[in-house]
């Protein structure tokens, strides 16, 4: 008797042979949703029907466990709760850095202005004591009583931290004392004898002295692009030189010495620093320098001007003594706060940046005395200072190329 065959592909699943009853139900499981899920399990042709049934029964029951069974899911959500709380904590330090940021431009940009407007004042406020009372190393050495003042003040309430100082770290700034206090005295005695705008065209030559004593002492050769820098310079000065109303020696050669000696007060800090597990932060050292000054000139003044600051002198000299000490002492005032400022700003910034500073507020300062004091200047004047300013920015710009390789 021939039997019927059905023939059917090798790949149908459920033609492999089927474990016994007591299998593990799970692996039972996974083989009948395997089953199930093929395109061509079920092949229903009469004679079957027993064994559709029984298949169908064993898919409802296997169903049915899987409700009972808890399998857990392929993707986790977890992750994503991770990388949201991840995207959101990166976010707020976004947010805070740029918060920190833009609170730390509006200080530096603060700091700017009260540097340059604190110096204006300074300047006003010292030509005008400087024209009726003729004694520059008396008026130098007020200005750092006024300072000595304000720091021992600032110690005494703790309104900053105050230094314990060696023996060799006051060795190591007394050098940059000696040549701070030739270099605020030399600016006084210009400013006494030509015009305020015309000392900070000669003191424009900065840079000039810079260059030369670091090539002396620190081996510093300059570049071809700096010493280009150079040039406009030192012809921007002559230039304004030639064509100053109030050109005298003595006040030329005075910024010319402030010059050297605040620029030499640069190399010294280089030369002669403390160690650094010793070193001073930038205010304090600020501080230190304006004491010692004012001890190393106090002797020199009575020796070479004498007690003239009094209110008797100045009543015989038929001054205004109020007005004359009212401003004298607001010069004072603005002279270690400007200089302060100018410390606090250093700490914050490069010392090329510094210097761009000083060049813009050196342009300030030549406007507003110019001003302020209605000083003659001529077009040819006006070209000079404008030429060595311009190449002081120039110089800064060199510096800052210069300075890059190293900081990358």
């Amino acid at each position: 008797m021939q039997s019927s065959v059905i023939a059917l592909p090798p790949s149908t699943p459920f033609l492999k042979a089927r474990k016994p009853l007591n299998q593990n139900p799970i692996i039972r499981f996974t083989t009948l949703v395997l089953s199930s899920s093929s395109p061509r399990s079920l092949d229903l042709t009469s004679g079957h029907g027993a064994s559709s049934c029984s298949r169908s029964s064993q898919l409802y029951s296997s169903s049915r466990f899987s409700s009972w069974i808890s399998t857990p899911s392929l993707v986790s959500d977890r992750p994503k709760n991770d990388i949201s709380v991840k995207a959101a904590s990166v976010s707020e330090s976004a947010d805070e850095s740029a918060k920190s940021n833009s609170i730390q431009t509006l200080v530096l940009g603060t700091l700017f202005g009260l540097w340059y407007l604190f110096n204006i004042y300074f300047n006003i406020y010292n030509k005008q004591v400087l024209k009726v009372f003729p004694f520059p190393v008396t008026i130098t050495t007020f200005q750092f009583a006024v300072g000595t003042v304000l720091v021992i003040f600032m110690w005494t309430f703790n309104l900053y931290k105050r230094p314990k100082i060696s023996g060799s770290q006051l060795l190591g700034i007394l050098p940059l004392a000696i040549v701070h206090t030739f270099g605020n005295l030399f600016t006084n005695m210009s400013l006494g004898k030509v015009a305020v705008s015309f000392t900070h065209t000669i003191k424009a030559m900065e840079p000039f002295f810079s260059v030369i004593l670091s090539a002396l002492f620190l081996g510093e050769i300059p570049t071809l692009l700096v010493v280009s820098s150079l040039l406009p310079i030192v012809g921007g000065v002559a230039l304004a030189s030639l064509t100053e109303a109030s050109f005298n020696w003595a006040g030329f050669w005075s910024a010319m010495a402030s010059n050297l000696s605040n620029q030499s007060r640069n190399v010294l800090s280089k030369k002669f620093m403390v160690k650094k597990e010793e070193s001073l932060d930038n205010i304090t050292l600020f501080s230190i320098i304006t004491i010692m000054s004012f001890i190393l000139l106090a002797p020199v003044t009575l020796f070479m001007e004498g007690v003239k600051f009094t209110p008797s002198y100045l009543q015989s000299a038929g001054l205004n003594v109020r007005e004359v000490c009212v401003r004298s002492l607001l010069a004072g005032l603005c002279f270690h706060a400007y200089q302060q400022v100018s410390y606090m700003i250093l700490q914050r910034v490069s010392p090329v940046t510094h210097s761009v500073g000083n060049c813009v507020k050196r342009v300030v300062v030549i406007v507003t005395s110019v001003l302020f004091f209605r000083t003659p200047v001529s077009p040819i004047n006006s070209l000079g200072t404008g030429v060595a300013l311009a190449g002081v920015f120039l110089y800064s710009r060199v510096k800052r190329i210069k300075s890059k390789p190293k900081t990358a």
